[in-house]
């Protein structure tokens, strides 16, 4: 980080938006729309601020593991807080279920983006080149393949390769538009892709990854998150921000600090949010996300997870189980009187901070 407290402010120009007060946002139909895919793909991460139907943002896992054996809900991530306000059925899918999904072109490229800006940081500030992130993009799309073998199905009928080279190519002009927003050799982060967890006094245990905590000299504390979408218009900004609003609540949780500032840097349209929390704002995303948390509990006791249709059903993998698409769910894997807990944790411990 830069070595006063302005390491703390917006670095780059970049068309920031400012939110200077939380507002409720207006209702969102489509989400935020990812770069190159129309109406709405996956944020990285991402989630809404506001909880109930008349707020929806998509939330889209990244890259889906391997099927799983069915289990009740034990945490909230802002992905899956995300779902479930888009569509409770889809949280169950992918929370209790655990239906495989395939993986998109979208968020596999934000997933090598990040990468390949979390590993520049391990060369020396003056070789923080963009020339050298560029350089990075090749070995890393072979370390993804090696270690999550599922994407080699989105260049499956590509064998001259020229699909891939334009997605390639794709992610070269993200990475070097973020040298265009942020100066990497001013940059000294305190963490990279941060594992955080916090239980909170009532047993809900948060959990996440944070792209980047930039921490001043004088103690003050910057999240950083990367999209690789264009950033939402005016009106939906406060859904962009609920997501860097849940890690500051975590870190407030773990540290008894509230970061100075939250930093949304949107690679697809070259511009960076910013919002300064105080801690009202946290106590009411606390709030929140306890209201959500005791309906995903009633749903996961009843069994009840109604499908909530939006054009982004479009997008989702799961229309072969899905009532609205003809689809019949697969039979409910939990009993329907399965007690839930907030969330238990298997070592006892209050929170953590590191790598997942």
């Amino acid at each position: 980080m830069e070595s006063s407290s302005e390491g703390v402010a917006r670095t780059g120009d970049g068309g920031a938006v400012e939110d200077p007060a939380p507002t409720v946002p207006a209702p969102v139909e489509a989400g935020v729309p990812e770069a190159g895919v129309p109406e709405a793909v996956a944020v990285e991460k991402g989630a809404v601020e506001s909880v109930g139907p008349e707020s929806v943002v998509a939330a889209v896992t990244a890259i889906a593991p391997a099927p799983r054996s069915p289990s009740a809900p034990a945490s909230l991530s802002p992905s899956r807080a995300g779902d479930f306000m888009q569509c409770p059925l889809l949280y169950r899918f992918r929370v209790i279920d655990r239906l495989p999904e395939k993986p998109s072109p979208a968020a596999t490229k934000g997933t090598l983006v990040h990468a390949v800006l979390e590993r520049l940081f391990d060369a020396p500030a003056a070789e923080r080149t963009a020339p050298r992130a560029k350089s990075l993009i090749p070995g890393q799309w072979d370390r993804l393949r090696e270690t999550r073998p599922e994407v080699g199905e989105l260049f499956a009928d590509d064998p001259e390769g020229e699909r891939l080279a334009g997605w390639l190519v794709e992610a070269e002009r993200l990475v070097e538009r973020w040298f265009t927003l942020e100066d990497p050799t001013r940059l000294e982060p305190a963490e990279r892709e941060l594992f955080v967890e916090a239980e909170l006094e009532s047993g809900l245990r948060l959990r996440g990854i944070i792209d980047r905590v930039d921490v001043a000299p004088t103690g003050e504390v910057r999240i950083v998150d990367y999209k690789t979408g264009k950033a939402p218009r005016a009106e939906y900004a406060d859904g962009a921000l609920f997501q860097m609003k849940f890690y500051a609540l975590v870190v407030w949780r773990l540290k008894n600090v509230v970061p100075r500032r939250l930093q949304l840097v949107y690679l697809g349209s070259g511009d960076v949010l910013t919002y300064d929390p105080v801690l009202a704002d946290l106590e009411r995303v606390e709030r929140k996300l306890l209201a959500l948390w005791e309906a995903i509990r009633l749903a996961t006791e009843t069994g009840e997870w109604r499908p909530r249709p939006t054009k982004l059903c479009g997008w989702c993998d799961h229309q072969a189980h899905c009532p609205e698409f003809g689809g019949t769910p697969p039979p409910y894997p939990l009993p329907v009187t399965l007690p839930v807990r907030a969330a238990e944790s298997e070592d006892g411990a209050q929170g953590r901070m590191g790598p997942g």
